[in-house]
């Protein structure tokens, strides 16, 4: 593994460590009745609203629909996220500490399938939160009408704009993938065989037919 490759990699890792202590995801509600709007920050260990008070709004409204309170202790994840993320960067500084690149495959490979087991978890409880309904105590009751929030983007529900994008944290996250990508990219380029031979020092391509060590130059 390169310089340039175990320095991407150590670069991601205190990356990851950063992430733990900024928003990793944002959920804004904006309706008519609240034009300044309501806000919800999803971070690796629990859940906050933007504002003082928006969280308890949030779930004030969403008592009407019948949806469940949002509370962190209902989502056992977020008690060892933290844990797992902290995990793969002290294990990515172990691996920019080394040159060998099977160590860096394998810490891609654990940081892809965290990333990817992280957003369905994501959308596993935004599809929960958003279908299973108390329909019997609703003040609001619309047959077939889910309240599932975006992944990423924006979505109308009912007089809702909602919108949800990557905190603070969440493009934290996204970078230190794109520089382990790269790194990773760079280690198997630099793995790949050259076709061409050095000879006193320099090197030159082969000749199919005047190089004597090639089976055309052979057969000339």
């Amino acid at each position: 593994m390169s310089k340039t490759s175990r320095l991407m990699t150590a670069i991601a890792s205190l990356l990851l460590a950063v992430a733990l202590a900024l928003p990793t995801w944002r959920i804004n509600l904006i309706a008519p009745q609240y034009p300044e709007g309501l806000g919800m920050q999803i971070r690796l260990g629990t859940i906050d609203g933007v504002g003082q008070y928006d969280l308890q709004n949030i779930n004030e409204l969403n008592h009407y629909i019948g949806m469940r309170v949002i509370q962190a202790s209902d989502m056992p994840e977020l008690r060892y996220m933290p844990w797992v993320v902290a995990s793969l960067a002290l294990l990515g500084l172990a691996v920019a500490a080394q040159r060998r690149r099977a160590p860096l495959f394998a810490w891609g490979a654990a940081l892809v399938a965290a990333g990817v087991a992280g957003m369905g978890d994501f959308w596993w409880r935004t599809y929960l939160y958003g279908h299973t309904l108390d329909a019997e105590h609703a003040v609001i009751k619309i047959p077939g009408m889910s309240y599932q929030p975006p992944i990423i983007g924006t979505k109308q529900i009912l007089n809702f704009t909602a919108a949800a994008w990557p905190g603070a944290g969440g493009i934290t996250i996204l970078a230190a993938f794109a520089l382990v990508g790269t790194a990773v990219w760079l280690s198997i380029r630099d793995a790949r065989p050259s076709a061409a031979r050095t000879l006193t020092g320099r090197t030159y391509p082969l000749h199919p037919v005047t190089d004597p060590r090639s089976d055309a130059g052979r057969a000339a």
